[in-house]
């Protein structure tokens, strides 16, 4: 695990780089989205020289890197409000979406892919047209089909918006229902093909036969054995998942109007707020690093033979 953590040092200075690197080569930037169309060039000039623009990118870099080692990220250039204050307030909508979207993709996708393998049957064929259709469909794509169904058509959930947890946790659950389900979709399905496929490979090994021979009940079997060495392939894909719901969170959240970092990196992009982007870079590299030592922890935890240093 410090290994791990050692190695998030230089992913954020990649992720960091490769972001100042492809904000840079956007068309446009900050001054002229700042003074607008009719902006005079040598008001342009003036601007850009204030905000440090008209300096090589290599030292835009390094200036803002020095600052964000001490933990100052800029500000924004347009709310002007200190980055990580911006990015704090958004925080625990996308950490909303992306905990209670682990939990269905986790639990629904176990569930799932252990019933198709020891049930089969009409379950398995379940199971191969739901993963066809998780797989087939964008998850946007699918957002928008809930709106239109449960928030226009029933009327059953809010179309956009959110609630936090001060508002009450039902009304919380209620405003994150379909986001959480539209971001779940794909991550379900492949966990339940991978739990299912890693349960039979475990129900055809020698030592269950000797188990059942040696009058071991099914339930013990299945959760004594099968689960606990199935579960092992099924979270290294989970981990995948929820790194993957980053880029499904962006989609989301746009959808929903939900206002997450999702909707700030969309923001941030098309006004070239530089600050905002790069403090984005560096949380999501954090979301990124946290999610696969969780993953390590639970390993171990299935696992303690797999246990990592």
């Amino acid at each position: 695990m410090g290994k791990r953590l050692l190695l998030a040092v230089p992913m954020l200075l990649i992720v960091s780089m490769v972001m100042f690197v492809l904000a840079s080569i956007l068309p446009g930037d900050s001054a002229a989205t700042i003074l607008g169309e009719e902006a005079t060039p040598e008001s342009l000039a003036a601007l850009r020289e204030q905000m440090g623009l008209n300096l090589p990118l290599y030292q835009q870099y390094w200036n803002w890197a020095t600052d964000a080692i001490r933990g100052d990220f800029g500000t924004s250039i347009f709310g002007g409000q200190d980055v990580v204050t911006v990015i704090v307030y958004r925080l625990p909508v996308t950490v909303s979406l992306m905990v209670l979207s682990t939990l269905v993709i986790g639990v629904v996708g176990a569930v799932l892919g252990l019933l198709s393998a020891v049930k089969g049957g009409w379950i398995g064929r379940f199971l191969d047209a739901f993963s066809l259709f998780g797989l087939a469909i964008p998850s946007f794509a699918f957002a928008v089909v809930l709106v239109s169904l449960f928030a226009v058509t029933v009327r059953a959930f809010p179309a956009t918006g959110y609630m936090s947890l001060e508002d009450g946790f039902g009304n919380w659950i209620w405003s994150l229902t379909l986001p959480v389900i539209a971001m779940s979709l794909s991550g379900t399905t492949l966990v339940a093909k991978q739990m299912r496929d890693s349960a039979l490979e475990v129900l055809s090994r020698d030592s269950i036969r000797v188990l059942r021979a040696n009058g071991i009940s099914e339930r013990s079997i299945l959760f004594r054995h099968v689960l606990k060495n199935a579960a092992i392939p099924a979270t290294t894909v989970l981990g995948v998942c929820v790194v993957g719901a980053l880029t499904g969170a962006v989609f989301i959240e746009n959808v929903f109007v939900m206002p997450g970092l999702g909707s700030l990196a969309t923001q941030s992009t098309m006004t070239h707020d530089m600050p905002v982007l790069l403090g984005l870079g560096v949380y999501f590299t954090l979301i990124v690093v946290g999610v696969n030592l969780l993953v390590d922890v639970v390993y171990g935890f299935i696992n303690p033979k797999v246990r990592v240093s």
